[in-house]
Order: structure tokens, then sequence, then C-alpha cells
């Protein structure tokens, strides 16, 4: 293995077990000592591929988007498969949703010296976006729902956000009975959500 690819290779490394340390400790417990030692690498080794710990979090959270993004365009899979996966994608892993969104909104008034990476971040959204937009019209146009697609995909994101917050919830899990219930309730919620639009225009038709 070349310089280049042990580089990568190592970054990658790096990126997994960051998120999983701060997933597991939050960010008051995610130092880079922590990360170092963790890896056995000096910390030094860490400033070749992150400037600072904002730098390390906004890169997490690029990289999420980038998997995300790969992920749709997938042309072979459906909309309810598209779907099933995004929101299953953070309903599985509820602290990491619920954690990331505050991390970026912390670092998008407070952080210092990562305006490219956010530049970058919106960039991946931005792609993701228009196709999720064009997957949604021809979903929509299908079974003949006349919801807008600004209204069905706030709607995704609300429900879905809302699910991360209440399964990440201590409090809340105690009464939860089986997640796994409640994640499948919460996708057939989202998808029989435009449907309820074709019934209202039938009825104002008749």
């Amino acid at each position: 293995m070349d310089r280049q690819a042990q580089f990568r290779a190592r970054e990658t490394l790096i990126f997994q077990v960051a998120e999983q340390l701060l997933l597991e400790n939050g960010e008051a417990g995610m130092t880079l000592d922590a990360l170092a030692a963790e890896l056995d690498l000096a910390k030094g080794t860490l400033y070749k591929h992150f400037q600072s710990k904002d730098e390390l979090y906004i890169l997490l959270i690029i990289r999420n988007e980038k998997m995300l993004l790969e992920m749709i365009k997938d042309a072979e899979k459906s909309f309810s498969e598209h779907l099933a996966f995004f929101m299953l994608h953070h309903l599985h892993h509820p602290e990491r949703t619920v954690l990331f969104h505050q991390i970026e909104e912390r670092l998008s008034t407070t952080g210092v010296g990562i305006n490219l990476l956010f530049n970058e971040l919106y960039q991946v959204r931005k792609e993701r976006l228009r196709l999720i937009i064009r997957m949604t019209e021809i979903y929509l146009n299908s079974i003949q729902s006349t919801m807008s697609v600004r209204d069905y995909l706030a709607s995704i994101w609300s429900i879905t956000y809302g699910a991360a917050a209440i399964l990440n919830s201590s409090f809340y899990q105690r009464y939860l009975g089986s997640r796994d219930t409640l994640r499948v309730a919460y996708i057939d919620q989202v998808l029989a959500l435009p449907k309820q639009f074709i019934n209202k225009s039938l009825d104002q038709a008749v």
C-alpha cells in the first residue's frame, strides 16, 4: 500500500472511531487526547487530517451527507425503498441525528475557520436535494397526489427528526415499547401522508 493509500485508510479509521467516541460520550467527553489514545496514534498525527475539533465535527457531518448522497444515486431502488433507508438511517441511530444537528447549528454561529467546509457541506446537500426533488415529483405524480413536493419533503424531515428526538430521549424510552414497531409505524405514516391528498381531491371532484 502506497503512502497516499495509507493516509486515506488511516483517515477513514480516524473518522469511524471519532464518530463512535462522540456518540458514546457526547461533545463534552469527546477529546482529541481520547481519540489519539483509542487509535494509538500521536496527537500530532491527528492534525495531519484536521486542524481542530470543530473541523473534525464538520468533516464527520460531511462524511455522513456524502454517504446519503451515494445511496440516493441508486436508481434500482423505488421511492419507498429510498424513503425507508433515509428514515431508518436516522432512526436506528437517533443519537447521531440529534447530535449532528445540534453540532451543526452551533458551528454555524461559533465555528472558526470552517467556512469552506460549510460550503462543501451545502454543495453535497444541494446535489442530494436535486435528486430527491426529482424523485419525489415522479412519485407524487405516479400516485396522483396533489401534495406539493416542498410540503412532502418538509413533512418527511419533520417526522423523521421528531421521531429521532423521541427515540433518543431517556424519558420517552421507558414508554415506547418496541422500537422496531415504532420505526415501521413512522415510515408507514410518511408513505400514507400524500395519499390523503388523493382522497381529498377525489371528494372535491364528486
